[in-house]
């Protein structure tokens, strides 16, 4: 769609990281057979929004503006035939909306809602916000957007606006209040989407300024003292004296307070929030029936995803081909990456429960640095990968391929024509068809396999940790991601339903919790994964955890004393190689390599020693430990491995030990269940055998799957 900044996470995904697994089918038959039979069923809080009866909804975004009039019925006609329930109107469109300051029109979006509706098509209507009109530009140019180095955005794009902007604000409420007035009691409109993939602004303003004074004001109890604590301005002469003294960190400067840019960063996620939580408030004034959420990108350490409470559930946006090559095997691009669908859904599901695809590519994009073909399926691939997960609906972007402005080479349902579908198109109307089918097939949402669900794992996720390392990474070869991923493609191998959840979730409701590279944390935290722990968890924590407290600040004891009541490690000093001569680690007799991160650990007498450094002047010393505490344990991985091995092999080691049944998928292929389905997707160059247990059905597709492919069973 738009153009969408590749998040940090979309290069993590490197191929090659893992090699391909062994003992596939035995693991299969383990993970299929005898417990398949009996699914369990869980109750949970259903959908208000959603009947879980019609598995997933799948719709298209249409421009009525862009397109003549005579034009609008022959499309909502073919939207229709092709299957679309629903459609999803003036997301860029406030010039229409609002032609003149005060000035509304409405009487072509009404036209254009009662044409859909004509045609069994339900309405998202959008806010309009990413896209203010010229007259407000020119006529108000303090709202424009103010980069570090001094640019100020134009009229011409689209988020040029600021959102701490207080004028801004109060233009666009006047806006959204008359929309919301208008349509808020409609039965044709079945929900709101905010904005346009909001993201965090870095906005240089002079109002961005005076807010983030009184952010900090509100922060640190309207005492500077409480804050030059926190900064530690003591060192290099940074004291204040006054909020009003404080401005706007400079990012690219090298050596800027990396405690104040912390702050900045809660600062400017919050004004991204508070805009779309403020939004929220005021359609719920005058909806009656309808949802509102919004259509984030994945950058999951910007630190908006989920922060604004008024939403009924969150959306995001999901591009799989632009050139990236992140795929497998020579024509992998052509397919995407294996998780990039998996885990964005893992991410977005557990914030609410529900939650939808607000687009998903069609075809050829026009914004990637080479806009390939997608490989024929692929588009299918990626609606049952965000089917697999969980979702409520897929929508597709666009309807119609633009004829003019920036967009002109991005893909559609149809093509430049108006009527001729594309391949893209068809397999949407594929999926549609399935769907519908499978709709006479389903059970509850969660009605799952008792081994799918005893596997289930959670990873802790706290975006500021990323931002505190990024800062002070210490190994240029270091990504916060990389390491992440390394243990979150072991547990999509193990064919483990996974939720990234926060500190606010019940560890409890999971049989074991990953908290990667936790780097902040405080007492409260760490007493409550003690408690986790002792009442029958199974925790694991990784290199570079809890080493400093929520300001950033080296606590003023050993280091990384902080967890050591729960692992009984003491750490007698970390080390970081070079890449072209990276160290060793050794466990149960097998060799990994690593460079980024390796603390070397001194264990309690009750731990035991699983991995152990080779070749270094404290070869022989512990890199990993597993310690039995109270009811549960716990798994310290002191190291990153450079290419994930050691990571799944200590997954492997663990699960064995509390007896938890894993697959053991190939990468490239992925299974989860939902609806009484199994979902099995094949990302991978070649082709997949997947062994069917006896008394499942086989409903989409064969057990023979190719790449691309798709193979949907019954486990009722």
């Amino acid at each position: 769609m738009k153009y969408m900044v590749k998040s940090k996470i979309l290069a993590t995904f490197c191929a090659g990281l893992l090699t391909v697994s062994t003992g596939i089918q035995a693991a299969e038959r383990l993970a299929t057979g005898t417990q398949q039979k009996q699914a369990q069923k869980t109750v949970i809080e259903t959908s208000p929004w959603f009947d879980d009866k019609d598995l997933t909804l799948t719709g298209v975004y249409y421009y009525p503006e862009h397109w003549d009039e005579s034009q609008w019925e022959r499309d909502f006609k073919k939207m229709h035939e092709l299957g679309f329930e629903f459609t999803h109107f003036a997301e860029f469109a406030w010039a229409q909306l609002e032609p003149e300051e005060g000035r509304y029109d409405f009487a072509w979006l009404d036209r254009a809602v009662a044409l859909a509706a004509k045609y069994d098509l339900k309405v998202i209507m959008c806010t309009s916000t990413a896209t203010p009109p010229v007259w407000m530009s020119r006529k108000y140019p303090e709202i424009l957007l103010k980069n570090e180095d001094g640019t100020i955005l134009d009229h011409g794009a689209r988020q040029h606006a600021s959102f701490a902007s207080p004028l801004y604000r109060e233009l666009s409420y006047k806006m959204i209040e008359k929309l919301a007035q208008h349509y808020g009691n409609d039965s044709r409109i079945i929900g709101w989407q905010l904005d346009n993939e909001p993201a965090v602004q870095f906005d240089y303003n002079l109002k961005a300024e005076l807010a983030f004074r009184d952010f900090l004001r509100a922060k640190y109890n309207n005492d500077i003292q409480l804050l030059n604590n926190a900064w530690g301005t003591a060192f290099w002469s940074e004291a204040y004296s006054s909020f009003d003294e404080i401005t706007l960190p400079k990012r690219v400067q090298m050596f800027m307070n990396h405690h104040q840019i912390l702050d900045y960063r809660r600062f400017a996620a919050s004004q991204t929030n508070d805009f779309l939580n403020e939004q929220c408030l005021l359609i719920k004034k005058y909806a009656k029936n309808q949802w509102v959420t919004t259509n984030y990108i994945p950058n999951y350490d910007e630190g908006h995803i989920g922060g604004s409470p008024s939403l009924d559930f969150q959306s995001y946006t999901r591009y799989m081909v632009y050139g990236d090559n992140e795929g497998i095997g020579r024509r992998g691009y052509r397919v995407g990456n294996p998780l990039r669908i998996a885990w964005a859904n893992d991410f977005f599901r557990p914030i609410q429960g529900t939650y939808g695809v607000m687009e998903l590519q069609p075809g050829q994009v026009n914004w990637g640095s080479i806009n390939p073909q997608p490989l024929p399926g692929a588009v299918r691939l990626w609606m049952w990968s965000v089917f697999a997960g969980g979702s409520d609906f897929i929508c597709t972007y666009r309807y119609r391929q633009p004829l003019y402005g920036t967009e002109q080479y991005h893909y559609g349902i149809v093509g430049t024509d108006g009527v001729t579908v594309t391949p893209g198109g068809r397999e949407y109307e594929t999926f549609i068809k399935e769907i519908r089918e499978l709709r006479k097939h389903s059970s509850s949402r969660e009605t799952k396999p008792a081994d799918y669900l005893a596997r289930r794992t959670a990873i802790l996720f706290n975006h500021e940790n990323s931002w505190s390392i990024e800062r002070q990474k210490q190994n240029r070869t270091w990504d916060t991601f990389a390491h992440i991923e390394k243990y979150y493609r072991t547990l999509k191998s193990f064919g483990a339903p996974v939720d990234f959840i926060s500190e606010a979730k019940n560890l409890s409701d999971y049989p074991v919790v990953i908290a990667p590279t936790y780097q902040l944390a405080d007492k409260e935290l760490v007493d409550k994964w003690i408690t986790y722990v002792k009442n029958g968890g199974n925790l694991i924590l990784t290199c570079r955890t809890a080493q400093k407290d929520r300001y950033g600040r080296l606590p003023e004891a050993p280091f990384g004393s902080m967890i050591t009541p729960l692992t009984g490690n003491e750490m007698n000093f970390y080390d970081l190689l070079l890449p072209e001569n990276p160290g060793t680690v050794v466990m149960d007799g097998k060799e990994y390599i690593w460079n980024t991160w390796g603390e070397i650990l001194n264990p309690p007498a009750d731990a035991q020693v699983w991995a152990t450094y080779k070749n270094e002047f404290y070869e022989g010393s512990p890199a990993v430990t597993f310690r039995k505490l109270g009811k549960g344990t716990i798994t310290y991985v002191g190291v990153d491995s450079h290419n994930g091995a050691l990571e799944k092999d200590i997954l492997k080691k663990l699960y064995v030990q509390l007896n938890i049944p894993v697959m053991d998928l190939p990468y490239g292929v992925t299974m989860e269940y939902r609806n009484g389905l199994g979902i099995v997707l094949n990302y991978s160059d070649q082709p997949y055998t997947f062994n069917l247990s006896k008394g499942a059905k086989a409903l989409i597709g064969t057990t023979e799957i190719p790449t691309a492919g798709v193979f949907v069973f019954s486990v009722k």
